[in-house]
């Protein structure tokens, strides 16, 4: 169904890098530059992330994704924590979540991180999570999605992704004591650096038939304007 959707639709050019020094250990995810620079940048072993603590959700989250990623066979860590490197009151907490409708939504998936161990832990960080629908979301077309993903990484060699949450009209829902922003839609964009090509999705974070995926390919430019972003 969606092997073959990859196909051009725009090109990165270099973004500015406002905070370099806080990054220096992220150059492998800011290579191409910074979708934006608000927030608070993460900088962590499988992945760069910029965490907006008025809804304690990211606001993107940057991947690197290699053939060698890709084999890794490390089991799932399944141990959800609060971010150490963020201060209470501006992070979300497991309580946050508990007695909710809504799954604990990585951007950067787990499985995308059985390469290393800190990988792997530290994508289990709250701050890399977003309250989104369980069944037919996060565990339907999202998953599927991230494994076609994975896929076209072992195809292609080598793919950068850059995926958050969007707010549209603002905040409607929140969960928890910390008041956890609900995401209206989530959006990923695919990046092949050797190919210049790219396939960018909105989805609304609801249940949806897998079998529509195509059904969400936008443009990168309409994610740019949704999610208040600059990706090239």
């Amino acid at each position: 169904m969606v092997k073959s959707l990859l196909i051009i639709l725009t090109f990165f050019s270099t973004i500015t890098i406002a905070s370099a020094g806080s990054i220096d250990r992220c150059k492998e995810y800011s290579k191409l530059g910074l979708p934006g620079t608000h927030g608070d940048l993460l900088c962590r072993k499988g992945h760069l992330l910029s965490h907006y603590a008025t809804y304690k959700t990211p606001i993107w989250v940057i991947e690197h994704m290699t053939t060698k990623k890709a084999r890794g066979t490390l089991p799932r860590d399944n141990k959800f924590r609060p971010d150490p490197d963020l201060k209470k009151g501006m992070r979300a907490e497991l309580a946050d979540y508990k007695g909710t409708d809504f799954d604990r939504g990585h951007m950067a998936p787990s499985a995308d991180m059985r390469w290393g161990r800190q990988a792997m832990k530290e994508c289990f960080y709250l701050s890399n999570m977003v309250p989104q629908v369980g069944v037919g979301m996060n565990q339907g077309i999202w998953k599927d999605l991230e494994e076609h993903v994975r896929n076209w990484v072992m195809n292609r060699g080598e793919l950068y992704l850059f995926t958050g949450p969007i707010y549209d009209g603002g905040i409607q829902q929140t969960v928890g004591k910390n008041e956890v922003a609900v995401p209206s839609h989530l959006y990923k964009i695919v990046y092949d650096p050797i190919k210049a090509e790219a396939i960018a999705f909105i989805m609304p974070n609801q249940k949806l038939d897998s079998a529509d995926m195509p059904k969400y390919i936008v443009t990168i430019r309409e994610i740019e304007k949704k999610a208040g972003l600059d990706c090239l």
